[in-house]
């Protein structure tokens, strides 16, 4: 198991990559063998949010492979009750089974298992694995960013050119006329952590991400960007701050490091709290 030797020295969390890489792939055969097949379903959060048995299949794989492999970890997951002992662990795991329920449901192909290694309130080890689509995502603390094991980096759009923007009109709307005709909004993409993943592989310039986002939906696509070259922080330009006793998150935006400052100087009519 990685540990600082205490002199602040870097870790190498390749080994947890690679081990959240195995289990991510088990997990989303699991997923994969219910897609299309109706899987029973239940409503939670007030019965705003389903969730199905191949949700509860894949994090079953997940907490099995992964607590068994690290069992000083914490662990944070979307489908399990969250146990307050993870706010004494320094390292823990972070999974979304299935984020991108609601696609999946619907026989939409963008869904994906997500599953970050958080230390110290940073992920430094993340993965998204896209089995319906064939594709996977990853990356370390200090690495690159992947896609099927092929570097990836955010786009570099010309300084007045347009902007590929994924986001709800109601956020479009919100920005500043002055920038507003340069961006072309993007259709919805049902998986937040997918979203992401498409600004770090340079298929989107940038995504606005509505209040009430969570540590499972973000974590692993956060790293992922962020070693592509783009960053994820709140509308103050905050990096995002991983397993506090709140695991939910402001308006978010989403860009290469070149195309962010432009977008939170042109974000003036979104909540910041």
């Amino acid at each position: 198991m990685p540990g600082s030797d205490g002199r602040d020295q870097p870790v190498d969390w390749t080994a947890d990559l690679a081990l959240i890489t195995q289990a991510a792939r088990e997990a989303g055969k699991v997923a994969l063998s219910h897609f299309g097949q109706s899987p029973e379903v239940w409503w939670k959060n007030e019965g705003m949010s389903p969730v199905s048995a191949a949700d509860y299949a894949a994090n079953r794989v997940l907490e099995q492979m992964l607590r068994a492999a690290r069992p000083g970890y914490g662990w944070l997951s979307e489908e399990t009750d969250d146990d307050p002992d993870r706010l004494a662990r320094e390292t823990l795991f972070v999974v979304d089974p299935i984020d991108g329920t609601r696609a999946f449901l619907a026989g939409k192909k963008t869904w994906c298992v997500s599953v970050a290694v958080v230390h110290k309130g940073a992920p430094v080890a993340g993965v998204l694995v896209a089995p319906a689509l064939e594709e996977e995502f990853s990356a370390v603390a200090g690495g690159i960013a992947r896609r099927n094991g092929v570097e990836i980096a955010v786009s570099t759009p010309e300084p007045e050119g347009r902007l590929k923007i994924a986001s709800a009109q109601d956020m479009v709307a919100a920005i500043d006329r002055a920038l507003r005709p340069r961006v072309d909004r993007v259709d919805h993409i049902p998986s937040l952590a997918y979203r992401l993943a498409l600004v770090a592989d340079g298929r989107i310039d940038g995504t606005l991400v509505k209040p009430n986002a969570h540590d499972w939906d973000l974590a692993a696509a956060d790293l992922i960007l962020s070693r592509a070259g783009g960053a994820l922080t709140d509308l103050e330009g905050r990096a995002l701050v991983y397993n506090r006793v709140e695991v939910t998150h402001p308006v978010l935006c989403a860009a290469s490091g070149s195309i962010l400052p432009i977008l939170l100087k042109n974000i003036t009519q979104l909540s910041r709290s």
